[in-house]
């Protein structure tokens, strides 16, 4: 019997389950974006917005279909890694819409055959880009909903990607003094650095030599680090059924995280003049694309991630007499030096405009104004006999 029974166990054991057939839908949706790629030029303040238009299409399978309810919307939006509560969605997801279509106030017969609907929205260039941080991530999606007569519900979505785009300017000279030596440093930094591509650093150090009256003591550079910082901040709201946590509706729980996004050890490559008492040196410095750096953000949410350059000298104390320079005598002293500037991490502007500053194309050969024309005067009598000639003839 036992046998009989583990034969019978196995029985359909390894057989192939048939492949599950999708629903027949009545119609489908596809959206067809026009606009060029949403770029916000500018800062958040400054920035006017960005056009985006596009065509909603529908491709109608059955001879004809009635929709009860057919719109589409622009949504944000924001998911917090660290929400308050981690199984909570509305802790975790806030979605906002930015504006909403609707094609037909009633019901709406479409027949076979794919239609097209048209949409536009001017996005208000304060809002933030799309972001995918270590705390948050920021999202923008167009979704499309047609609900028909019979009941079916077909959707669909499509992730719409906004960038922001800071237009360069002049270099940023800093300047940084290191009490109590007599050390200072002046950087030359771009005014934006893109998240692909490497930058130039320019760095000149003064007051590196102190002399007296048969020696001279100064400070010889013997290698320095730098490394880019990301630092994020992000406030995580409750909803209204765990505001309690934290204290009621209306408040959150802020986190920070800093990330290193590129860094290198630099050991020679600079110029010492002891004589004249400086050290002046240039590198290039980059973000690792590979780490998937985000772009500053600054939002009303609570949202900030900025970057920061660091940088890391060490330098050694010598002595050596003026009448033999080259007999260096080391005095045990050393110090780390470290600064840090600010970076402004953008998308590359290229060689696109904001859409308030395009102008109609102009042509220096074609007249303000239609050409005029010469009128001469004409005898009404010849006309007609010539007129009557060519008749005749």
């Amino acid at each position: 019997m036992d046998i009989i029974k583990r034969h019978s166990l196995g029985i359909g054991i390894g057989k192939k389950s048939s492949p599950k057939l999708e629903p027949v839908r009545p119609l489908k949706l596809n959206v067809v974006v026009e606009s060029p790629p949403v770029v916000f030029f500018g800062t958040p303040s400054q920035s006017s917005g960005a056009l985006f238009s596009c065509q909603l299409k529908v491709d109608v399978k059955d001879p004809s279909v009635t929709l009860d309810r057919f719109c589409m919307q622009f949504l944000a939006l924001v998911t917090m890694k660290k929400p308050v509560s981690q199984h909570c969605p509305d802790c975790t997801t806030k979605v906002d819409e930015l504006k909403k279509w609707t094609f037909s106030a009633g019901p709406l017969k479409l027949n076979k055959g794919e239609h097209s609907f048209p949409c536009s929205y001017m996005i208000p260039g304060h809002l933030p880009a799309t972001t995918h941080g270590s705390l948050v991530t920021v999202e923008y999606r167009l979704s499309a909903l047609a609900i028909t007569s019979t009941g079916d519900k077909v959707t669909f979505e499509l992730p719409i990607k906004v960038c922001r785009a800071i237009t360069p300017g002049n270099p940023k000279n800093s300047m940084r003094i290191f009490p109590p030596t007599n050390l200072t440093m002046h950087v030359t930094l771009p005014p934006v650095i893109h998240p692909i591509g490497d930058f130039k650093v320019e760095m000149k150090m003064t007051g590196v030599s102190t002399k007296n009256k048969e020696s001279q003591t100064r400070w010889r550079l013997r290698k320095f680090t730098w490394r880019i910082e990301e630092l994020e901040r992000m406030v995580s709201p409750a909803c209204p059924k765990h505001a309690a946590k934290v204290g009621g509706e209306g408040n959150g729980i802020s986190h920070d995280n800093t990330t290193v996004v590129g860094s290198d050890d630099i050991k020679s490559g600079w110029k010492s003049d002891f004589d004249d008492g400086t050290i002046e040196c240039e590198f290039k410095a980059a973000v690792n694309p590979s780490l998937k750096p985000a772009c500053d953000v600054s939002a009303a949410n609570g949202l900030e991630i900025k970057h920061l350059l660091v940088v890391e000298m060490v330098v050694a104390e010598e002595w050596a007499p003026l009448k033999k320079p080259t007999q260096i005598t080391p005095t045990g002293a050393a110090r780390v030096l470290r600064t840090q500037f600010n970076l402004l991490l953008t998308e590359r502007s290229g060689l696109g405009i904001a859409w308030d500053e395009e102008q109609p194309p102009m042509y220096e050969d074609v007249p303000a104004s239609p050409p005029t024309y010469q009128i001469n005067d004409i005898d009404m009598q010849e006309l007609d006999e010539e007129t009557n000639r060519l008749n005749l003839s």
